[in-house]
């Protein structure tokens, strides 16, 4: 019998590893910004975050394929939420079994305020970056999205039925 070779995996260096950790951690800190000031929890932010881009009512079930969320974790922040009166839902006309979400004004309110604390968290972890890097960084995370056939653009993540 021959050796059989084994390669060895280096996690450090293998990518889907180096990204499941890096979004974590970069998602934690984030999370502390609007656990702190609204008390809410990550799939609660990602609930709000996916009704406040879109700026439509959607079903929780498109918030789930957009934030890649377990549809039962969804399902619990929805109802954590709509006890906060953060969100609402809205009736669907033509079949009246299925209803969609959207931001209520305090969960507008909400939305609005946090966006400039989260949007300069991210500027705080991209400052060890130089212009030129940032940039690139676009590119490539641009050019990994495309190559697994991820939406590029709200319009395409609706015709989708999700991100």
């Amino acid at each position: 019998m021959g050796i059989v070779s084994v390669t060895k995996l280096d996690l450090f260096k293998f990518l889907p590893f180096r990204l499941n950790r890096l979004a974590a951690e970069v998602s934690s800190k984030l999370s502390d910004e609007y656990r702190e000031r609204s008390g809410l929890d990550i799939p609660q932010w990602r609930v709000i975050a996916t009704l406040g881009f879109g700026g439509k009512p959607c079903t929780a079930q498109y918030i789930s394929r957009c934030t890649r969320t377990h549809k039962s974790t969804i399902s619990r922040a929805v109802s954590q939420l709509l006890k906060r009166r953060l969100i609402e839902r809205v009736e669907n006309k033509v079949d009246r079994r299925e209803f969609a979400l959207r931001l209520t004004g305090k969960g507008r309110t909400l939305y609005l305020d946090l966006i400039p604390r989260l949007l300069r968290k991210e500027r705080d972890f991209l400052a060890s970056l130089s212009s030129e890097e940032r940039r690139l960084l676009g590119n490539v995370l641009g050019k990994l999205e495309k190559s697994l056939d991820l939406a590029q653009t709200l319009k395409e993540a609706g015709a989708r039925g999700g991100y």
